[in-house]
């Protein structure tokens, strides 16, 4: 606890890139929770741009939009 899943439409990032985004992500998150680093995961999870809709836009941003806390702008 916590585990932050981040999708997006494939593309490769540099290592040291992905690196500096999972050490931001986890400073912020243990800064909002209170918690130590080495509870936190993190995982990309690339999904092709035709299964946007049916994989991620649907069930998780219009089904579960009450648990959003900030809604994208498409």
């Amino acid at each position: 606890m916590p585990h932050i899943n981040i999708k997006f439409f494939p593309v490769t990032l540099q290592q040291d890139t992905e690196q500096q985004l999972i050490t931001d992500l986890t400073e912020a998150v243990t800064t909002a929770f209170g918690c130590s680093a080495d509870v936190v995961s993190v995982a990309f999870e690339p999904i092709e741009e035709q299964r946007w809709q049916a994989q991620v836009y649907q069930p998780e941003i219009i089904e579960r939009r009450h648990l959003l806390r900030k809604l994208p702008n498409y």
